[in-house]
């Protein structure tokens, strides 16, 4: 379904399309050279304190990103990164993005005061003179707080001009055209070794066409490069924590990731970056070698997903739309380790999720279906029994999958488990998606309750969504919108 706003309406709305930027290349060189400033930091804390410091900066390849869009319109992401003159302070680039730190702020080990620290990266354009750098994180009223404002000087001897490490590969899937009007998204192998180039090249060739068998990729398929980016590991895999299972990894992605089983990260942010750096990128995958179940995403950081199993093309565009356009995730009844995620009576900065605490303004008033009454009626109690008693049954399983797995119990019992796993996922998923389908509310745009880890005072777009569950389905015409505008933004 085509968005009901015209792209003309909406890049006028974002600026993207407005007089003011008709300079914008002459301002990009102005100020920029066609490389890649890295800024790596640690942002770390608990639930009530937060700082940043610097790591170091370093210069990289050509810079991937639009050279017309330079200030982030989009005002999701709880971090805000800022270059500015350092005379007028006039801001020269932007970018919001969301980060490790500030999920575990909101674990129960944070609440409890337990501070950690965690290593991220953002890239701007390299700066031909000195210029000022500012990291900001978002407050509960929405403003800005400083916590890094620094200079940086690129001819310093301290801004880093490493070479990159002679190990990685590049492999070209789709080059459409300059990355400075492209979508660059970069596929990072995790857990493939030396032997298993052929699995790999066949996995990423797999994955591309899963990217653009939906809209808006299909559509807008020429916007986009694809690359993969391969530095062989020792070991098959990842981490597997609460499996017992440990593996020696390129970039050191960990199932448990914030204590949820099925989380999958990677807190070696250098190892990642490093490999990263062979090819332009935008947008950062991890793909990984296993079977298993599982995968992340975080707002203009990185998103991951497994390679083999039964859900992973769902998994691979479901957090894709997390890491490229902040959508929310949809559903509410699997276990998450947050607390309050999105706090009661605010209203959610993520597109795709609303406390509707004004129903006559639905932040996606423009979308909705003709007449459609707000709150949305569903068939939600029969969902809800159905999905509370499938959780208390995955639970159970995987509880036993990772008691057999810590006990080295014989491969033949512990592989029956994760069969029966499977077996029960997609039993119950095509349960759901028959009751949905059959719904009254099936293709419409409302606001239906139950969303972003909560059953009551959230409400999500349309009855179903790749954001709201699993298997072959589109995306919303409201989540589909905001991936829309980034690849606009991307573009020139």
């Amino acid at each position: 379904m085509r968005s009901l706003i015209s792209p003309l309406l909406f890049l006028a709305a974002l600026g993207l399309g407005s007089p003011g930027f008709a300079d914008e290349p002459a301002a990009f060189d102005r100020w920029f050279t066609d490389a890649t400033l890295r800024v790596d930091y640690l942002q770390g804390g608990d639930a009530t304190e937060e700082f940043i410091t610097l790591d170091r900066v370093a210069r990289q390849g050509i810079w991937a990103g639009s050279r017309t869009h330079r200030i982030d319109p989009f005002e999701v992401g709880r971090t805000l990164v800022e270059v500015r003159e350092p005379g007028t302070g006039e801001v020269l680039f932007s970018r919001r993005l969301d980060s490790y730190f500030g999920e575990y702020r909101t674990t129960t080990e944070a609440g409890n005061g337990v501070k950690r620290a965690y290593h991220a990266t953002v890239l701007v354009p390299f700066p031909k003179a000195k210029v000022k750098l500012l990291i900001k994180t978002r407050q509960k009223d929405r403003s800005d707080k400083t916590l890094l404002e620094t200079e940086v000087d690129p001819d310093a001897p301290t801004t880093s001009g490493e070479p990159l490490t002679r190990s990685a590969r590049v492999f070209d899937l789709q080059i459409s055209g300059d990355p400075h009007s492209k979508v660059d998204v970069a596929i990072i192998a995790e857990g493939y070794t030396a032997q298993d180039e052929a699995k790999l090249q066949g996995d990423l060739k797999r994955f591309q066409e899963v990217f653009f068998s939906i809209e808006p990729f299909s559509s807008n398929r020429s916007k986009f490069n694809l690359r993969g980016v391969w530095q062989p590991s020792q070991d098959r895999g990842c981490d597997e924590p609460s499996r017992g299972v440990w593996k020696s990894t390129s970039v050191g992605a960990s199932f448990d990731a914030l204590g949820s089983e099925r989380y999958l990260l990677t807190e070696d942010n250098k190892a990642l970056r490093d490999i990263a750096a062979h090819a332009p990128y935008d947008v950062l995958y991890i793909m990984v070698n296993t079977s298993r179940y599982g995968g992340g995403g975080i707002y203009n950081l990185y998103c991951t997903f497994t390679a083999d199993n039964q859900w992973s093309p769902y998994v691979f565009l479901h957090e894709f739309g997390h890491h490229f356009a902040a959508l929310a995730d949809e559903y509410y009844t699997s276990s998450v380790a947050y607390n309050d995620f999105f706090p009661k009576g605010v209203e959610p900065i993520e597109p795709n999720v609303t406390a509707l605490l004004d129903p006559t303004n639905l932040k996606w008033k423009a979308l909705a279906s003709p007449g459609i009454a707000l709150p949305t009626p569903w068939e939600k109690s029969t969902y809800d029994d159905a999905e509370i008693a499938y959780q208390k049954r995955r639970e159970t399983l995987n509880l036993k999958i990772g008691e057999a797995s810590r006990s080295r119990a014989p491969a033949s019992e512990l592989e029956a488990l994760k069969a029966e796993a499977e077996r029960v996922s997609l039993e119950h998923s095509n349960k759901m998606d028959d009751l949905l389908i059959k719904s009254p509310f099936a293709n419409k745009v409302g606001a239906f309750e139950g969303a972003g880890y909560t059953s009551k005072g959230l409400y999500r777009p349309a009855l179903d969504c790749i954001m709201f569950s699993k298997g072959t389905k589109p995306f919303c015409p409201v989540c589909r919108q905001a991936i829309e505008r980034v690849i606009a933004y991307y573009g020139e």
